[in-house]
């Protein structure tokens, strides 16, 4: 474990092999020598008597989260990059659909954070509607932006993914990494196999979006590992008002 904390320490991404002097700088600089990996951040750890106090922690977190958010009707969940900056054009389209979505009758929800998350945020609070940001704590990167009327901060994942799910109506993903392609897949998922009902999911950005559809289509659908039918399950759509036009046929106002 002691080798593991020192690699951790060393390089923020040691598993990829790539480590790079000059760690920790800059905006979106990649690779900090500040993390240090604790005992408990791995999942299949073996568990002690004290790990079953944690539940306690996830239920408080999920009521929290629950009951903030009770409130919050006819959202839209608006993913994307937090290293997108303001005056882009990305940032600018994320900015003008988020007050078309509040003007139209929706609430919109994102992660809390920097760049496309604050670009929705901004457009829906100064549009006059409900700006939901729902933040994860990290040991890097994000912080919460200052546009969001309800403010939420969470320290597991799993709980805020079920929230974005919980009170969506659709998602809206804008390009991004890990993070968003996380949540996009993650939707397609649970609708696909029934666990939720479907709803309008819809990649914003045709030039971002056109290499990951084309395998989608090339590899996975060719290679019988999904049906024609699930590539129904998302649309690309590069013009904000069509996009609100195309979630307000699926959605009651």
């Amino acid at each position: 474990m002691e080798e593991t904390t020192k690699r951790f320490t060393d390089c923020r991404r040691p598993l990829s092999g790539r480590c790079r002097s000059g760690a920790g700088k800059g905006k979106t600089g990649g690779f900090r020598r500040d993390i240090i990996v604790e005992d408990s951040q791995y999942l299949l750890d073996s568990l002690t008597p004290a790990e079953s106090w944690r539940i306690f922690r996830i239920m408080a977190e999920f009521v929290d989260a629950i009951d903030t958010l009770s409130r919050v009707k006819r959202a839209v969940s608006i993913f994307g990059s937090a290293r997108v900056e303001p005056g882009t054009a990305y940032y600018e389209k994320a900015e003008y659909l988020a007050s078309k979505l509040v003007r139209s009758g929706f609430s919109v929800i994102t992660g809390g954070g920097p760049g496309i998350m604050e670009a929705a945020n901004k457009g829906a609070a100064e549009a006059g509607g409900t700006s939901v940001g729902m933040n994860i704590q990290l040991p890097f990167e994000q912080k919460p932006n200052p546009y969001a009327n309800i403010a939420i901060n969470y320290h597991y994942f799993f709980i805020r993914k079920v929230m974005f799910i919980k009170y969506a109506m659709a998602y809206v993903i804008l390009p991004g990494g890990y993070g968003t392609m996380d949540e996009l897949f993650e939707a397609l998922t649970l609708i696909q196999t029934r666990r939720i009902k479907a709803f309008p999911v819809i990649l914003m950005g045709s030039d971002y979006w056109r290499g990951l559809v084309n395998w989608l289509k090339n590899s996975m659908l060719k290679g019988d590992m999904i049906l024609p039918v699930d590539m129904e399950l998302i649309q690309v759509i590069d013009d904000p008002d069509e996009i609100v036009r195309h979630i307000k046929k699926f959605v009651i106002i």
